[in-house]
């Protein structure tokens, strides 16, 4: 096929207009939260941004951004998981996932459920020190419906070194994805699992999901030694059968992508000791009220933790805060009550910001 007509197709089918990636960080470049979380039994999002491990009694683990990538391609990044103590001997249940999850807004382009479905194909680049037989697997959670499930299996043949993976997923025609923003698909790079996943037969195609499939095929226990990690980088999911080369973009773009799942103030550009955050006012002698616009719309209403040491100031006094809660809530905006000592006066005009600690800050979470 001539360049040109390779564009044209390419422009046809509307790969050469951007966005084509359906996963957001694919390149791992945005960790708001950490780059590194150590002692992880359970797993959760606490370092690369829409990075998702799942662990159930299988070993402990450090999840982190590494600079570890494949030459020559572009990434700085990368999503580590290191096994720090292992578990050689899984009871059925027991699993070690690493996970990423979609809402179906996401992945209404697809029209999964009509005649007009669309083949999708995914790519990555993985690197681990443990050979043998590794499965990713894809599910649609079918609200008040029986859910779907189809799965690949990869092949790591040589120790400690970068290989791209790539393959298709066929189109189903059975099953739509929920359109709303709850959780609805799932994509699972599976590393450990007892038998409860693997013990029956793996289907490459979408079926009706039985646990014993799931991840069947997978012949490898990461979690089995401390010796082993594993790491991925350039994942992306795309609409066709052959894989494109992967779509990067600007820090600013996946930020701001990342951001409607998660959001810290401030950003994590970094601040300096004593920065302040937001401008209220007192509601009472020991109480202050601030809004906090997001810088994106969030998926949800976002719950609100707080990191590192606030202070108020008032125009002389400054009270170390803490207990800080949700005083409202909405997608795109919050207003954060703070207490303090009985210092204020009902209606002063007040700041809050960091106290001496350059990482303090409020973070808004709308994870799926």
């Amino acid at each position: 096929m001539s360049k040109a007509a390779e564009l044209a197709a390419l422009i046809g089918g509307q790969k050469a207009l951007g966005h084509k990636n359906l996963v957001k960080n694919g390149a791992m470049v945005v960790a708001q939260r950490a780059t590194s979380a150590a002692s992880d039994t359970t797993g959760t999002v606490r370092t690369v941004d829409r990075m998702n491990p799942e662990i159930s009694s299988a070993g402990t683990w450090t999840q982190s951004q590494s600079t570890e990538v494949p030459s020559g391609q572009g990434f700085v990044n990368s999503f580590k998981l290191d096994c720090t103590t292992a578990d050689a001997s899984l009871s059925a249940g027991n699993v070690c996932i690493v996970g990423y999850r979609f809402e179906g807004l996401e992945l209404q382009r697809l029209n999964y459920g009509t005649s007009g479905a669309k083949n999708i194909v995914l790519s990555f680049w993985v690197k681990t020190n443990k050979t043998g037989n590794y499965v990713v697997n894809f599910q649609n959670i079918v609200t008040g419906g029986t859910s779907r499930t189809c799965g690949k299996v990869y092949t790591v043949s040589q120790a400690n070194t970068w290989q791209k993976v790539e393959f298709p997923i066929e189109a189903d025609t059975v099953a739509a994805f929920d359109n709303d923003n709850a959780l609805t698909g799932l994509m699972y790079w599976w590393l450990a699992s007892g038998t409860t996943y693997t013990s029956g037969t793996l289907s490459n195609t979408w079926e009706n999901t039985t646990n014993a499939n799931i991840a069947a095929g997978l012949n490898v226990n990461l979690a089995d030694s401390t010796d082993n990690e594993w790491y991925i980088t350039g994942i992306q999911l795309e609409e066709g059968d052959v894989a494109t080369p992967f779509e990067h973009e600007d820090f600013a773009t996946t930020l701001a992508k990342c951001q409607r799942y998660f959001t810290r103030v401030p950003t994590i550009d970094g601040s300096t000791a004593y920065t302040f955050i937001a401008s209220g006012m007192a509601t009472d002698t020991n109480q202050s009220i601030y809004p906090i616009s997001y810088p994106v719309t969030m998926r949800a209403n976002p719950s609100l933790t707080t990191s590192g040491s606030m202070r108020v100031y008032n125009g002389g006094t400054v009270n170390p805060s803490a207990g800080i809660t949700l005083n409202s809530v909405s997608n795109y905006s919050a207003s954060v009550s703070v207490p303090t000592g009985s210092v204020l006066t009902t209606k002063d005009a007040v700041l809050v910001g960091l106290n001496n600690d350059v990482d303090a800050n409020f973070q808004f979470d709308a994870e799926l």
